[in-house]
């Protein structure tokens, strides 16, 4: 399924926009790190996700956290099991340098933006084999997610 649109619709100035589709990341940690940057200045985003890529703090996994072990030091967002999504963390990044670049593109400050909107949904499975040959490999699908981010200009 190809992404075409984003799931909020939110028009005007001072707007920048990113997408991408077909990310071959996780969607369970790609919800959890859009639901945890939600609300935040894009700045203060990418810091928390350098941090979690160098394994300084933990994604704390709020709905996906079965048989998820506690992390050292304070709870965040209310819980203390989480984990380190080096290779989402590393996608939504860049995510949000596209949609920095945007903001520059359309005149607006980089420094000054609020992230207001960050979706991820299921993007297409690609079958795969297990390298065991023909007789006894078995096929599964490869995950792949949908992210979009939406940063309006701070008043």
């Amino acid at each position: 399924m190809v992404k075409r649109d984003y799931q909020a619709d939110l028009q005007g100035k001072g707007i920048a926009k990113a997408f991408a589709s077909n990310q071959r990341v996780s969607l369970k940690y790609a919800s959890e790190i859009c639901r945890e940057i939600k609300g935040k200045p894009l700045e203060r985003a990418e810091k928390f996700l350098m941090n979690v890529i160098e394994k300084k703090e933990f994604l704390p996994l709020v709905k996906y956290n079965k048989k998820i072990p506690h992390r050292k030091g304070e709870s965040k967002s209310g819980v203390k099991s989480g984990r380190y999504p080096q290779k989402t963390c590393k996608a939504v990044l860049g995510l949000l340098n596209s949609v920095k670049t945007n903001a520059d593109f359309k005149g607006l400050d980089a420094e000054n933006l609020l992230i207001v909107h960050a979706f991820a949904s299921q993007g297409f499975r690609r079958l795969a084999h297990q390298p065991k040959g023909k007789i006894s490999g078995k096929g599964w699908k490869r995950k792949s997610a949908h992210i979009e981010i939406i940063a309006r200009e701070k008043a």
